[in-house]
């Protein structure tokens, strides 16, 4: 009797062969690893689809999953460089000069002084009551309100310090009132080049970091 014969069947039964019947386990764990393998695929297509999305409507910024800017990028301002109005050249003025001070002579000393830098000269001579002894500055300009961007603007490279002031003139001209801080006029060198930077355009806004 063979030894793979069971006892107590004497050997009515017998295994022949050299192969057995072997017992095989369900296929539960392939088919859960499957399932897990797809789960990552499709979450991971749902997180790429979500980062597209967010990329579209935040205007393509590089961002970290916190959601701030990874990069700042430097932004310039929107608004244009200011424009520089036209400025008349000093043939095109039209300087009334008047003396506020106890000092004599002022007058005509300046008038003569811009005559040669290219201004036309009107009168000359004290200044009225209003004014006389009551600018303690070295001078206060007076034109009309149209002038105060123009005419007054070229006439205060001329005098450092001077204060401009609107009246309501009708004439072109202006007024150049000598105070009693007057030391004389501007160098003509200064004035010049205080001219030449008066008639350049404004700088472009400078560029500024935004994250």
């Amino acid at each position: 009797m063979s030894m793979l014969t069971p006892p107590g069947m004497g050997g009515e039964y017998r295994i022949t062969g050299g192969r057995y019947p072997r017992m095989r386990p369900p296929r539960r764990h392939g088919r859960r690893v499957a399932a897990v393998a797809a789960s990552v695929t499709v979450l991971g297509l749902i997180g790429w689809g979500t980062v597209q999305l967010i990329d579209v409507f935040s205007g393509g910024d590089n961002t970290t999953v916190a959601g701030r800017p990874a990069v700042c990028r430097a932004k310039a301002d929107a608004a244009p460089a200011a424009r520089v109005p036209d400025l008349p050249a000093p043939g095109r003025i039209t300087v009334n000069v008047y003396n506020a001070t106890k000092r004599t002579g002022l007058a005509k000393q300046t008038a003569d002084e811009l005559k040669k830098r290219g201004f036309r000269i009107g009168a000359v001579g004290n200044a009225t009551k209003e004014y006389d002894r009551k600018v303690r500055g070295p001078g206060l300009l007076l034109g009309p309100p149209a002038a105060q961007d123009t005419s007054l603007r070229v006439l205060g490279t001329q005098l450092v310090g001077a204060q401009t002031r609107a009246d309501g003139r009708k004439d072109t001209a202006v007024d150049l009132v000598i105070g009693d801080g007057f030391k004389g006029l501007a160098r003509q060198a200064d004035a010049a080049r205080s001219m030449t930077a008066l008639a350049a355009p404004k700088p472009a806004a400078t560029p500024r970091k935004s994250c």
